[in-house]
C-alpha cells in the first residue's frame, strides 16, 4: 500500500514537471507574464478550485463571502456562521455556540459531512467527526466558504453523505492591514483577536496572521470554555508560481457538557449538568476536555500557460489531549488492577482518556481549460497514526505505577483517492459534467477501550461516479445530476465480532434544480432524492462487549425540495428566504430494547419510520434594512419542525419544533481611507424561546414496563453580544 501511495504521488510530480517543461517556451512574452501573475495571485488557488464547483455546475450549493462571514463572526463556532443557509440545523453542548458545537445538513450529522481546509481534509479520520473547538476563531482567517448539499463533486478525505463544506484561507492580500476585534457577550463570553497582514513586500512576499482568545462560562452549569489559537501564512509570489506555508494551531480547555439535561429536569433546571457529579460533596472541578491541534500546510501552485495549471500540497496535522473524569465506586478489575488483600483501597478514582495522533499526506491537481473544456485530474493520499490510551494520574503508586496505562490501543488508517472531472460546453446553452473518483481505504485497529484484545483490519475500494447536465439562457439556469458516494464505517462501528462487522454504506443522490434571476429578485428551487443502501443507524442493539452499536439497514432515503428566494424592495430594503420540505425514512429495521427482567434484548420490527434528528421542515428568513452607508439592521427568523430522537417514530421520544428570532445592528462609527471603526450588536432568541435542537434517548424494560429516558441539549434564552472592530489599512 505504501508503494502504491508513493507511486501515486510521484506520477503527479512527473505529470506536472513534463507539462511544465513542454510549455516553458510559451511564457517569455511580457504580456503573458503579467496575465499569469494576475491569475496566480488574484484567482482562487487550484487546491480549492479542484474540489469546488462553479456557478454553472449541476449541484446544489451555497457560496459565502468574506463580507458575509464577518456579519456574524463575533465569537461563536463555525456551524453558527452557516446556520442561515438551506437545510441546516446547529446545536451546542454549552448552549451558546462556544465550545463543542454541531451541525446537520439535510438531517445528516457532521460525521457524514466532508470538511476541508484549503482542500485538505479536516474530518477526524477515525470518528469522521469535525471539532472546530480545536481551532477556535478559525473563521476570522477564512476568506470564503462553499457548501455543496448532497454528494456534490469529488473532494479529499471523508465521503460526503449529506454535504461537503470547503473553507479557504489562501487569499492574496496585496495591501497591509491590521484588524482588532473585541467582543463581549452573555454568560461572561469574551473574544479578543488581532488579524494582520504585511501586504506585498518587495513585490514577492506576503505574510498574514491572527491571534485569538475566546472565553465563556456557557449557558449550561460549569460548561466553561477557554480557547486559544493562532494562524500564520507566508507566501512567495512568482510571476507564474506561488509557494505558501500555513501554520495554525488551537488549544481548548472545556468543562464537559456532553451528557445533556434529563427530561424530568428540563422544565425546572434547564442548565443542569451531570458531568462531575459522581463526586459526593460537590461536582468535580476538573471534569474537563483538553486538546491541542496544530496544522502545517505547504502549497505549490504553478501556471504553466494559459491552458494548464498544476498544484500540489503537503500537510501534517498533529493532535494530543485528554478528557478527565471522576469515577465513583469503581471496580478495579475494569482497570486491570488487582486489589486482592490490599488495605485502604479507595472506592473512587480519576481517569484520563488520551488521544495522541498524527495525520499527514499530500493532495495534487492538474487542470486544463480552453473555450470548450474544463478538465481537472487530482487526488491525494493520507496516513493517520492514532494512539488511544488511558491513565490514572492521581492513583496511589502502591496500586499502580505512576505511568500506568490501563488500556493502550493504536490505530492506523491509510487512504488514497484519485479523480477526473470534465466540464464540456456542448452548445451555447448546454454543458455536460462528468466526475469519476476511485478511493481506497485501509483501516487497522489494535484493540478498543472495552475490548483491548480485539484487532480489526478492513479494506475498502470505492468507485464514485457523478454526472450532470446544465442549461443556461438569459436569466434561467437549469441543472440535473446523479452522484454516487460510498463510505466506510466509523471506528466505533468496528468494535464487534468478526461475524458482526459492519458493511460499507452507499448513497445514490439525484438532484435537479431551476434558478431564475431578475434585476430585483431571484428564485432557486432544488429537488433531491438521496437513496441509501446499508446506511448505519442506531437500533439499540448491543455488541459482544456490551456497547450500543450502529447497524446497517438495507434501505432508507431522504427526499425533499429546497426553495430560496431573494428580493430587493429598493436600495434600503431587501429580504431573503429559504425553506426545505423533506421526508426522511427507513423502510424497515429491527429495534432492540434491553429487558432487565429477562436479562436479554427484545426485538421490535418497524417499517417506514422517520430517520432520527431529521426535521421535515426548516425555514429561514432574513430582512435587511440599510437606511444609509453607516447603519444596517438584520432581523432573522428560523423555524425547525419536530424531530424524533430515535428511528422508531415514537411520539414520546421527540424534540419539539421551535421558532426563534434574532436581530443584529451594525454601525460604522468611522470610515476613513486608512481607518474604520465598526460597532456590532446582536440579540439572539429575542422572544426567549425555550428550545433544544439536539438530544438522545434510551429505553428499557423493567418490571414489565417500558421506561424511556430522554435527554436534551437546550440552548440559551435571550442573549446578547456586542463587538467593536477596528481596521487599519
Amino acid at each position: 500500500m505504501t508503494k502504491l501511495l508513493g507511486t501515486f504521488a510521484f506520477l503527479f510530480f512527473v505529470a506536472g514537471s513534463m507539462a511544465q517543461s513542454k510549455q516553458l517556451s510559451n511564457l517569455k512574452r511580457k504580456d503573458s507574464i503579467s496575465k499569469y501573475t494576475d491569475s496566480i495571485r488574484s484567482l482562487p488557488p487550484l487546491e480549492v478550485k479542484a474540489i469546488r464547483v462553479s456557478e454553472q455546475a449541476p449541484f446544489a450549493k451555497t457560496n459565502i463571502s468574506r463580507a458575509q462571514i464577518a456579519l456574524n463572526n463575533v465569537g461563536q463556532d463555525l456551524p453558527f456562521l452557516l446556520e442561515n443557509t438551506p437545510s441546516v440545523v446547529v446545536h451546542a453542548d454549552a448552549g451558546i455556540g462556544v465550545g463543542y458545537t454541531g451541525i446537520r445538513i439535510r438531517g445528516t450529522d457532521a460525521t457524514r459531512i466532508n470538511f476541508t481546509l484549503n482542500g485538505i481534509p479536516y474530518n477526524d479520520p477515525e470518528s469522521m467527526g469535525t471539532f472546530f473547538v480545536n481551532i477556535p476563531d478559525f473563521s476570522s482567517s477564512v476568506n470564503s466558504i462553499q457548501i455543496q448539499r448532497g454528494v456534490g463533486t469529488s473532494t479529499n478525505g471523508a465521503g460526503a453523505f449529506g454535504a461537503s463544506v470547503n473553507l479557504m484561507t489562501n487569499d492574496y492580500n496585496p495591501s497591509a492591514y491590521l484588524s482588532l476585534q473585541n467582543t463581549f457577550g452573555s454568560f461572561n463570553s469574551i473574544k479578543n483577536n488581532i488579524v494582520f497582514g504585511s501586504g506585498l513586500l518587495n513585490n514577492k512576499f506576503t505574510i498574514d496572521g491572527r491571534l485569538s482568545s475566546i472565553m465563556s462560562d456557557g449557558f449550561i452549569d460549569r460548561a466553561s470554555s477557554d480557547l486559544k489559537s493562532f494562524y500564520l501564512s507566508t507566501t512567495y509570489w512568482g510571476n507564474q508560481s506561488s509557494l505558501r506555508l500555513n501554520v495554525f494551531t488551537g488549544k481548548e480547555r472545556t468543562y464537559q457538557a456532553w451528557y445533556g439535561v434529563p427530561q424530568e429536569l428540563l422544565a425546572t433546571n434547564r442548565t443542569f449538568n451531570p458531568a462531575g457529579t459522581e463526586k459526593a460533596d460537590a461536582p468535580y472541578d476538573n471534569q474537563t476536555d483538553n486538546y491541542r491541534q496544530t496544522h502545517y500546510q505547504l502549497f505549490y501552485n504553478k501556471n504553466i500557460n494559459s491552458h494548464w495549471k498544476w498544484n500540489t500540497a503537503f500537510y501534517l496535522t498533529t493532535g494530543k489531549g485528554y478528557y478527565e473524569e471522576y469515577k465513583a465506586g469503581v471496580d478495579f478489575s475494569d482497570y486491570n488492577i488487582d486489589v486482592t488483600r490490599k488495605m485502604n483501597v479507595p472506592a473512587d478514582l480519576v481517569r484520563r482518556r488520551w488521544l495522541d495522533n498524527n495525520f499527514y499526506g499530500q493532495i495534487a491537481a492538474l487542470s486544463y481549460v480552453d473555450s470548450l473544456n474544463d478538465v481537472t485530474m487530482g487526488g491525494g493520499w493520507s496516513i493517520y497514526d492514532g494512539l488511544h490510551f488511558g491513565t490514572l494520574p492521581y492513583l496511589d503508586t502502591r496500586l499502580a505505577p505512576a505511568d500506568y496505562r490501563y488500556y493502550d490501543n493504536d490505530a492506523l488508517k491509510k487512504e488514497m483517492n484519485t479523480y477526473v472531472k470534465w466540464e464540456r460546453k456542448l452548445t451555447k446553452t448546454f454543458k455536460s459534467f462528468i466526475d469519476l473518483q476511485y478511493r481506497n481505504v485501509n483501516h487497522q485497529m489494535n484493540g478498543f477501550t472495552k475490548n483491548t484484545n480485539l484487532s480489526i483490519e478492513r479494506k475498502f475500494n470505492f468507485f464514485n461516479p457523478k454526472m450532470g447536465l446544465t442549461y443556461q439562457a438569459k436569466n434561467i439556469f437549469y441543472y440535473t445530476s446523479v452522484a454516487v458516494a460510498n463510505k466506510e464505517p466509523n471506528r466505533d462501528d468496528f468494535e464487534a465480532t468478526a461475524i458482526e462487522q459492519p458493511k460499507k454504506e452507499q448513497l445514490i443522490d439525484w438532484e435537479t434544480g431551476l434558478e431564475l434571476k431578475r434585476q430585483k429578485y431571484s428564485i432557486n428551487a432544488n429537488v433531491y432524492y438521496m437513496n441509501y443502501k446499508d446506511q448505519l443507524v442506531l437500533t439499540g442493539k448491543i455488541n459482544d462487549v456490551g456497547a450500543y452499536t450502529r447497524t446497517n439497514v438495507p434501505k432508507s432515503y431522504r427526499a425533499g425540495i429546497e426553495l430560496q428566494v431573494k428580493y430587493a424592495l429598493n436600495k434600503k430594503y431587501n429580504t431573503s428566504y429559504n425553506i426545505t420540505l423533506s421526508q426522511n425514512k427507513i423502510k424497515e429495521f429491527t429495534e432492540y430494547v434491553d429487558d432487565y427482567d429477562q436479562f436479554t434484548q427484545v426485538a421490535i420490527q418497524h417499517k417506514n419510520t422517520s430517520i432520527a434528528l431529521s426535521p421535515s421542515l426548516t425555514t429561514n428568513r432574513t430582512f435587511n434594512w440599510k437606511p444609509n452607508d453607516k447603519f444596517s439592521f438584520f432581523w432573522t427568523t428560523k423555524y425547525t419542525s419536530k424531530q424524533f430522537l430515535d428511528n422508531t417514530e415514537n411520539k414520546s421520544r421527540i424534540l419539539d419544533s421551535y421558532f426563534i428570532n434574532d436581530i443584529n445592528a451594525h454601525w460604522t462609527i468611522l470610515n476613513k481611507a486608512k481607518f474604520t471603526m465598526l460597532l456590532q450588536f446582536y440579540a439572539n432568541n429575542i422572544l426567549n424561546v425555550q428550545y433544544a435542537p439536539n438530544g438522545y434517548t434510551y429505553s428499557y424494560i423493567y418490571d414489565r414496563s417500558v421506561i424511556t429516558s430522554n435527554n436534551y441539549y437546550p440552548m440559551a434564552g435571550r442573549n446578547y453580544w456586542v463587538s467593536l472592530k477596528i481596521d487599519l489599512k
